[in-house]
């Protein structure tokens, strides 16, 4: 019971970063964070099984975007609640992001990001 929720988070922001990582670990979350594509990808490889959702940036710098990640974690298992966050990219979202995902825009307040894991994580749960 007292086993923690794990979310993967790629941010190469290193306040951002900081932010949503306290922001999730005060909610009782385990934070795996990824601070550049290359290590993302491979958290991916490794890793995503092990996590209940996803949330990334979409620009991350040189590699891949965050909705390419998006799509290969997605490819790795299926129904893995993806939550994007941006400044920019959000005009973007229903073109290049995943089904059954959400996007959220910078700047946010933790209520925001912990009410949109939360919410994909019950409608997982409602769905099996």
């Amino acid at each position: 019971m007292d086993q923690k929720i794990s979310i993967m988070v790629f941010e190469d922001e290193p306040l951002v970063a900081m932010f949503v990582r306290e922001a999730l670990e005060a909610e009782g979350f385990e934070v795996l964070l990824s601070n550049s594509p290359a290590e993302a990808e491979q958290a991916i490889e490794t890793s995503i099984e092990a996590v209940s959702a996803l949330v990334t940036d979409i620009r991350l710098g040189a590699g891949l975007s965050g909705w390419e990640l998006g799509r290969l974690a997605r490819e790795r298992c299926s129904d893995l609640p993806v939550i994007y966050v941006s400044g920019d990219s959000a005009i973007d979202y229903s073109a290049q992001g995943v089904p059954g995902s959400t996007m959220i825009q910078k700047p946010f307040v933790a209520a925001q990001l912990v009410t949109a894991i939360a919410g994909l994580l019950n409608q997982q749960g409602g769905s099996a």
